[in-house]
């Protein structure tokens, strides 16, 4: 019964496989394809991708010639074989968890032409011993990685959790190219003590610092209009953040847990105040909350 009802649950989720790829046709008017995975059962998903991976620009099946314009989220899944991926110019996105848990994965070529990238698309690809970047916008360093590093200039944005739980990083330099960073992007990096965020900044995404336990101070520069929710929550060994004037709201634990935070100073432009901001910043003693609160 049980392997019966895990029939009933897997699906194919391709339309056609040509030389080991697996394709779904996404639009039959433009004549445009995606790769995707073999076939999925209750959320998990499944390929045998394995070595070296050349992506074609277009691919032919029934006599129709396709473009292959993107790469299916889950598409490479737990191809832990999967050595080498070349991406063709024609792609234009990568989606969630492309590559997750591609643990054998040494070598991945990205072309200009990828605009998105999608969350934890590199999650868990522990072979992949230096940065992978697209050079407008995308940044991504493996968890291995030890050590410091600068981001190459052109990088637009950092993506969603871009250097997640890189706990051997120590120093990271953020080009003046970049304008956005991403949720989660620095999350878990606990060896981090120095970050410079350059004044092209005008987002920072909610958790990006979250747990950097060894950094120990933060200047936000004046292009930032808001802190957003738990951005530097559990930040225990920061012990010094300067908020420009530039700054209208502080969301949700954006400095939650804190503990190392003696004294704060908000400037007049901050308007709203989101709850728990400052819960659990213990060692604070000084605080100015200004009247436009």
């Amino acid at each position: 019964m049980a392997l019966s009802a895990f029939f009933v649950q897997s699906l194919h989720a391709y339309d056609f496989k040509v030389d080991g790829i697996y394709y779904n046709i996404t639009s039959s008017a433009d004549k445009t394809v995606e790769v995707t995975y073999m076939l999925s059962s209750y959320y998990s998903y499944y390929s045998d991708y394995s070595g070296t991976i050349v992506i074609p620009n277009e691919v032919t099946c029934n006599s129709i010639t396709y473009k292959v314009t993107s790469i299916d989220y889950h598409a490479f899944n737990d191809c832990t074989g999967l050595t080498s991926v070349t991406i063709p110019s024609s792609v234009t996105s990568i989606g969630s968890y492309a590559f997750k848990g591609c643990t054998g994965l040494t070598s991945i070529s990205i072309p200009s032409s990828v605009t998105s990238i999608g969350e934890f698309a590199f999650d868990g690809c522990t072979g992949l011993t230096g940065p992978v970047f697209n050079s407008s916008i995308f940044a991504y360093l493996p968890q291995n990685f030890s050590g410091e590093y600068s981001i190459p200039e052109g990088i637009e944005h950092i993506a969603n959790s871009a250097f997640y739980s890189c706990t051997g990083l120590t120093s990271v330099t953020i080009p003046s190219s970049v304008t956005s960073i991403g949720n989660y992007a620095f999350d878990g990096c606990t060896g981090l003590t120095s970050v410079t965020i350059p004044s092209s900044v005008t987002s920072i995404g909610y958790d990006a610092f979250m747990d950097c336990t060894g950094l120990t101070s933060v200047t936000i520069p004046s292009s930032v209009t808001s802190i957003s929710s738990a951005a530097f929550d559990g930040c225990t060994g920061l012990t010094s953040v300067t908020i420009p004037s530039s700054v209208t709201f502080i969301d949700t634990s954006a400095f939650n847990g804190c503990t190392g935070l003696t004294s704060i100073t908000i400037p007049s432009s901050v308007t709203s105040i989101g709850g728990a901001a400052f819960n659990g910043c213990t060692g604070l003693t000084s605080i100015t909350i200004p009247s436009s609160v």
